[in-house]
């Protein structure tokens, strides 16, 4: 279980010694911190720098069976999920895309207002079980080590039909790679990946090799999210 270790300045009226050291577990927990408290989802900045909704991001708190973090926070923003969005089709500005697929659940969401900027159609990619109509399906393992199947509508995708894959999150590129298997063997082309963020595992440095992707991760930002530990996180009170 990954901690990061920061040194946090309480303000002058909380100050007891002159700097705390606080341990931020990056799974589980938090440790409270005084003085500080989480970014309202609803204050924008007025200077947006480059990925600033990631800040609005939250930390797990409920232990190892759940995803480091939640990335789906910062939809609550309006403006945070349009710049989002617009960060995440400034790759794809002179790509021919036709339809836009998410993967089941989170990039359902996400992959909906990018088709909806785009003013594409948007295709769901399920998990196995879930459609009442002729499927196609895929086995994968998922982050946790799961196996599992997903599916996707017969009855759309054609040979050529150029569609933009999008999914909240990569971590180890097993889900991603199974959707991208399922729409080309079809006879779709994947255009491209998209998603929050996509971390330098083993499967997502593949996925980064083998097809055009963007993500809305500053370089700078990138160390933290391969250690799945973000500074942010210490504005986190518990």
């Amino acid at each position: 279980m990954a901690e990061l270790l920061l040194r946090v300045k309480t303000p002058p009226s909380e100050l007891l010694n002159s700097t705390t050291l606080k341990t931020f577990r990056c799974r589980g927990k938090f440790s409270e911190v005084p003085g500080l408290s989480r970014m309202d989802v609803l204050a924008v900045p007025q200077n947006r720098e480059e990925g600033w909704y990631l800040s609005l991001m939250a930390p797990n708190t409920k232990g190892p069976k759940f995803a480091w973090l939640d990335p789906s926070r910062l939809y609550c923003s309006s403006q945070a999920l349009s710049d989002c969005v617009k960060d995440l089709l400034n790759p794809f500005q002179n790509e021919t895309i036709d339809l836009v697929a998410g993967i089941d659940a989170m990039g359902f969401i996400l992959g909906s207002a990018v088709a909806m900027t785009l003013g594409k159609g948007f295709l769901a990619i399920r998990k196995a079980g879930h459609l009442c109509v002729a499927t196609q399906t895929q086995d994968y393992i998922d982050y946790s080590g799961r196996e599992k199947m997903m599916e996707v509508r017969d009855d759309v995708i054609k040979s050529g039909l150029r569609i933009l894959l999008v999914d909240q999150w990569v971590e180890t590129g097993g889900t991603m790679r199974a959707a991208i298997k399922l729409l080309e063997n079809q006879g779709a082309t994947v255009v491209g990946i998209a998603a929050v963020a996509i971390e330098n595992s083993e499967g997502g440095i593949w996925l980064k090799e083998n097809y055009k992707y963007s993500h809305c991760i500053p370089k700078e930002l990138q160390s933290q999210i391969d250690n799945q530990c973000l500074e942010s996180f210490k504005i986190f009170s518990g």
